[in-house]
């Protein structure tokens, strides 16, 4: 990693309506959508950053902390927290607006983990990241302490097979 770019640059927001097929029986939506957004814009976000083709390594931590409904607003955003020598983690927050009142909740914060590939599908060096406001650094300063948990789940997860 020789350069650097303040978090900034890459993030991504998107804004998204709910629709009646996004949802389940009691009209909120469905937790499987919502991953695929997710997945969707931490890719984005870090193709943003990197300037490359990128692949989901793991999904590390989904709160799912309200539900969005049929009519709502939704809005995501992305924004590259740290970055290793291949590899990008994007923490990525979740909101609702109820279009009446304008009410806007958190409905859901994610932290995954990307990787920047070639056209092979091999990994390749990504540009190191400059956290930018407090909670960013907050993030990145935990990063190594996630980096050490994700590992040591993969090896479990190896054992376990």
């Amino acid at each position: 990693m020789t350069e650097a770019l303040a978090a900034g640059v890459a993030r991504t927001v998107q804004t998204k309506l709910v629709l009646p097929p996004d949802t389940n029986h009691l009209g909120t939506i469905f937790g499987g959508t919502v991953l695929a957004y997710i997945d969707e814009i931490a890719a984005i976000t870090a193709m943003r950053h990197s300037g490359e083709a990128v692949v989901t390594a793991s999904i590390d931590t989904v709160n799912f902390l309200s539900s969005a409904k049929v009519g709502d607003i939704f809005i995501l955003e992305g924004v590259v927290i740290s970055t290793g020598r291949t590899s990008m983690e994007v923490y990525v927050k979740a909101e609702c607006q109820q279009i009446e009142t304008g009410v806007t909740n958190l409905t859901t914060t994610a932290i995954l983990t990307m990787v920047a590939v070639d056209s092979d599908g091999k990994p390749i060096p990504v540009k190191g990241v400059i956290p930018e406001t407090d909670a960013e650094k907050k993030l990145f300063q935990s990063s190594q302490e996630r980096k050490k948990r994700r590992m040591q789940l993969n090896e479990y997860s190896k054992e376990l097979c």
